[in-house]
């Protein structure tokens, strides 16, 4: 790429990508040779009718019209992008016609009807019949442990084994015997052998949920058994051989750790043989009443389908969802049990927050004493659900956190049938 003195360099790009990948790294789709330009710098990233740029965590920042952006849309059909001392000026490709997308109208228990949901489905149906290792990137809540459960269920390997290992759950040294076992004697309390998931999951699929916790000196002993397919348990000399697909989750971008080197290049490459982007729920807002229709049939209440009104639904297509789906679901239960969904011009609120911040109305049809049980009830709910999403499951952790007493804690996760790792 030549540059004039004291001007950037200058390329052409055109998009015909959902996703292009930008920096000085020979696998990235533009390799920009620019000393001030990042590994992974950042991403052109198509959601419906637009174009965003995303910066991947760069050490010199994007600038696009003269404004340094973290993720922003592109103003096209021709706009500059200034990396380091290189300009790429980039023109939106002229379509012949509209574009064929398949038609797969959901994924096993993943539903969605909106452009963006479309294409991730027919991406999910090749994937799930390759044994290639794959890992799944999005945000808290949008689904990423439901679609690895589907793509393993109509797998190759759906008879065998499928172990979980949480990388953020636990301490780095119960980490690696929770993944690769340990001989009795290895440390003290040791009294017996114990099998790792790897071993575990010997002729199935192995799940590292949240890969991007994984501690830095616990990165290249699980790099070393994905690529060589074998472990060593702690405390042996002996090395056993597996035969597991690896899949991998996180809501992290992984490619601005590896530019930070909080995650190593080779792991990341490994793991990322085939990489999945779940969308969040504001890039695929038109989802939303086919989602409160799933959720008002998941939770038994059909008979209170009316709750939701066209104008209701429209109040919730008005809001961004920061919890995604997840917090969506919330909401419909909450509106469930209350039998008062919040007016849909009255801007929506989190499911964690008390409903006093959202102005809810109380339902004076009910009695003093049952407003108050459904209040309370709505709110434990809300509250454990939050809890156990930031515990990953984990009740003692959750516990520990609330300030609760642990059996306590349990008996009201079983009461309102909320999901824990055990």
């Amino acid at each position: 790429m030549e540059r004039e003195a004291g001007q950037p360099a200058t390329r052409h790009l055109e998009l015909d990508k959902e996703v292009c990948r930008i920096g000085s790294h020979p696998s990235n789709d533009v390799v920009v040779a620019d000393a001030l330009v990042s590994r992974f710098h950042c991403q052109l990233v198509r959601d419906a009718a637009r174009w965003r740029v995303v910066d991947t965590g760069s050490l010199n920042g994007t600038v696009v019209a003269g404004v340094r952006v973290r993720d922003g849309d592109l103003p096209l059909p021709e706009c500059e992008v200034r990396l380091g001392d290189s300009m790429l000026r980039i023109r939106e490709r002229e379509s012949p016609g509209d574009e064929v997308v398949p038609v797969w109208p959901a994924f096993g228990a993943v539903v969605g009807s909106s452009l963006a949901m479309r294409k991730l489905f027919g991406l999910l149906v090749k994937v799930a019949q390759s044994d290639s290792t794959l890992l799944v990137e999005g945000e808290s809540g949008t689904g990423k442990e439901i679609i690895v459960s589907e793509i393993v269920r109509t797998g190759p390997r759906a008879n065998g084994p499928f172990v979980v290992v949480d990388c953020g759950a636990m301490s780095p040294n119960l980490l690696e015997n929770e993944l690769f076992g340990h001989v009795r004697g290895a440390y003290t309390g040791a009294d017996r052998d114990r099998v790792g998931a790897f071993e575990l999951a010997d002729g199935g699929t192995v799940f590292l949920d949240e890969v991007g916790e994984l501690p830095l000196d616990m990165q290249p002993k699980l790099l070393r058994a994905i690529e060589a397919r074998e472990v060593r348990r702690v405390g042996d000399s002996r090395v056993r051989k597996v035969d597991v697909r690896v899949i991998a989750a996180t809501n992290r971008r992984l490619e601005r750790e590896v530019n930070h080197g909080r995650f190593r290049e080779d792991l990341y490459f490994r793991l990322s043989v085939v990489t999945v982007r779940v969308p969040p729920l504001r890039e695929r807002l038109d989802d939303i009443p086919m989602l409160v229709q799933v959720f008002v049939r998941a939770l038994g209440a059909e008979d209170r389908a009316a709750l939701f009104t066209s104008s209701v639904l429209a109040g919730l297509a008005a809001y961004d969802w920061p919890g995604n789906v997840r917090e969506l679901r919330n909401w419909v239960e909450r509106a469930i049990v209350l039998e008062d969904p919040p007016p849909a011009s009255q801007r929506m609120s989190s499911p964690y927050l008390s409903d006093s911040s959202q102005g809810a109305q109380p339902n004076i049809e009910l009695s003093f004493k049952d407003a108050k049980a459904a209040v309370v009830e709505s709110f434990e709910s809300a509250y454990l659900s939050a809890l156990l999403a930031f515990a990953q499951g984990n009740i003692s952790l959750a516990a520990r956190k609330a300030g609760m007493d642990r059996m306590h804690l349990h008996r009201l996760v079983q009461r309102y049938r909320l999901k824990t790792r055990g």
